[in-house]
């Protein structure tokens, strides 16, 4: 069976020969950590760990990507603006103005690198006029948007055995980078048509977009990132999320599962519990990470949800670092879940750095033996 084939039967409850192998990925503190406690320098370290457990890794990242671009065009210019008190303070990609500690620089922003604390100062749409400007950056057909060689790459993944997949911004989170979380939830309450328009701006923006990508490329799963619960409920009521993200999700779905895809994921940290029976209406089958510290419970959602929804991750970060006993608990805690079906187990997030390489190997281990690869 390919990586492809096991990944899709997984998560759609099929009948593969072994669960996908994905324990998690470190950020780069973590690694700086597993190179001063045996992991080799210079080495990857997926290569490193399946030869230890003495496993063939397995392909599961496509080596070619549609390469299509979901981000504005063109960026705003990222420049240090102060520098104080161990802090910058910069304009990042996304026109909003962020403190960060100087022991980084502004590109710890552009993606996760690292586990870094930032603090929003401002952000680029406090009013219609700023919308007006920022809808010209969001130009489906933008030079750029799609690579040169578009065709070529999509040519490449027609025949393929290792799964694709495309991602983008949900609207809760493009909203959020836009308006920043408190004049969003402002907005919503004071002027509810002005989120309705961005919303339904954002849904026709990102239907355009990944349709050629979707006419070419027959795709494995389309992941929406969209980050919106604290650690003990959801960010906004279900009433809000009805109204303002559901009529997006019911789009893509739509169109998304007309292409073939089978799979749509939604990534949200933080207690989801309450989000996962709108998900499941919108059409959508998968989430990830479910972290435990925010009490989620993947046993339990499986009885609460049967097979109406998959999920990745699930794993407790903080027991996979306390290691032994603790950690074989947790991980045997999810077993049944690997047993039934509809689940890739993994760290519940970034791997941080308090996971030790030895432990993150003898967790590692322990996986490999309940999906099938030893």
């Amino acid at each position: 069976m390919t990586a492809r084939d096991r990944f899709r039967e997984t998560l759609l409850f099929g009948a593969p020969d072994k669960v996908p192998f994905a324990p998690g990925g470190p950020r780069e503190s973590t690694l700086a950590a597993w190179r001063q406690q045996g992991l080799p320098e210079g080495r990857d370290y997926m290569e490193a760990l399946c030869e230890i457990l003495g496993i063939a890794p397995e392909r599961t990242m496509a080596q070619v990507s549609p390469g299509v671009s979901f981000q504005m065009i063109p960026t705003f210019e990222e420049k240090i603006l102060e520098h104080r008190d161990g802090h910058y303070i910069v304009q990042d990609w996304m026109g909003a103005i962020t403190e960060i500690s100087d022991r980084y620089d502004y590109t710890y922003i552009r993606a996760a690198k690292d586990f870094v604390t930032r603090k929003w100062h401002r952000f680029p749409v406090q009013n219609r006029a700023d919308w007006e400007r920022m809808k010209r950056r969001y130009d489906p057909r933008a030079p750029g948007r799609f690579p040169d060689d578009f065709r070529e790459r999509c040519e490449h993944l027609r025949n393929r055995d290792y799964p694709a997949a495309i991602y983008f911004n949900g609207p809760f989170w493009q909203m959020r980078e836009w308006c920043g979380f408190e004049g969003l939830c402002v907005l919503m309450a004071d002027d509810p048509e002005f989120v309705d328009e961005m919303a339904g701006f954002w849904a026709e923006f990102v239907c355009q977009t990944m349709a050629p990508i979707l006419e070419r490329v027959d795709l494995d799963a389309v992941g929406i990132s969209e980050d919106m619960a604290y650690k003990g409920h959801s960010m906004i009521s279900p009433a809000m999320v009805r109204r303002f993200l559901m009529p997006a999700y019911h789009r893509w779905v739509s169109q998304i599962k007309a292409s073939g895809c089978p799979i749509m994921d939604l990534d949200s940290d933080g207690m989801v519990g309450e989000l996962i029976p709108l998900w499941i209406e919108a059409g959508i089958n998968c989430c990830d990470p479910i972290e435990v510290a925010a009490g989620n419970d993947i046993v339990e959602y499986r009885r609460r949800f049967g097979r109406r929804m998959a999920y990745r991750g699930g794993i407790d970060k903080r027991a996979i670092a306390k290691g032994g006993d603790i950690m074989r608990a947790e991980v045997m805690r999810v077993a049944p879940l690997i047993k039934d079906g509809g689940y890739i187990p993994g760290c519940d997030h970034g791997v941080p750095p308090d996971i030790s390489w030895p432990n993150f190997v003898d967790y590692a281990r322990l996986l490999a033996q309940l999906t099938g690869w030893l």
